[in-house]
């Protein structure tokens, strides 16, 4: 199977001659939920967060995206299309716009590029089906512990002590992939470091015990192109 950066480079390669570049802000959005769905975007530098906001207020965070993800085309190709998500910038950065009208020709022509993007939003839609599949068979716990083995698949560095997740996150951003409160996460981390499973120090979550998270919500060892964070 191949790799989201195999994808992106062969999808980058195809597109070039129809996008442009836009410069974006920390705190900016690509879109919003319910707005008009006419562009796709690559992500050039920077870093992006995909969520959506559950009917009760809170905010659950699917993807962060970076270098070479494609964002936006989930919604591309459906009758009068409209952005199901919320793409927020977290990191300033630039990202290359596809207008709709543009790609869809090009589709019609480069019956590769098509193969290509076909691929790569069936990637995406496992992936956030194995997401849901967490969260609906294990509740907040397994929200969690999934989130944390997909974080030691995108960002763990192995170290004396165990795997150590090599970007800080408070719990609040944790809460948010989970779609649940920080008070929640907060209470679950508090048992896993008393049952010494993992240690946060500075803001840095080193597990020590991740078969133990697996085993909890009955992992199914998905390949990492599947199982991360991004």
């Amino acid at each position: 199977m191949q790799s989201n950066i195999e994808i992106a480079e062969k999808l980058n390669v195809l597109l070039q001659a129809s996008h442009h570049n836009r410069k974006v802000e920390k705190g900016s959005f690509l879109y919003q939920e319910g707005m008009t769905a006419n562009e796709l975007f690559i992500v050039q530098s920077g870093l992006i967060q995909i969520s959506k906001i559950v009917p009760d207020g809170r905010e659950l965070t699917l993807r962060m995206c970076g270098e070479g993800d494609l964002i936006g085309e989930l919604s591309l190709f459906c009758p009068s299309p409209k952005y199901m998500l919320n793409a927020k910038v977290v990191e300033s950065g630039v990202v290359a716009i596809i207008n709709k009208e543009e790609l869809e020709e090009k589709l019609n022509q480069d019956h590769s590029l098509a193969l290509e993007l076909m691929k790569w939003i069936s990637l995406q839609y496992r992936k956030t089906q194995t997401k849901f599949r967490d969260l609906v068979l294990h509740g907040k716990k397994g929200a969690l512990y999934s989130t944390l083995i997909r974080l030691t698949n995108s960002y763990g560095i192995e170290t004396e002590k165990g795997i150590t997740i090599n970007t800080p996150l408070t719990n609040q951003e944790l809460a948010n992939f989970c779609g649940t409160s920080r008070e929640v996460v907060n209470r679950m981390l508090g048992e896993l470091r008393k049952n010494e499973v993992l240690s946060i120090e500075k803001g840095m979550i080193t597990i020590h015990d991740l078969s133990y998270l697996k085993n909890s919500i009955d992992c199914e060892s998905c390949p990492v192109n599947i199982c991360n964070i991004e």
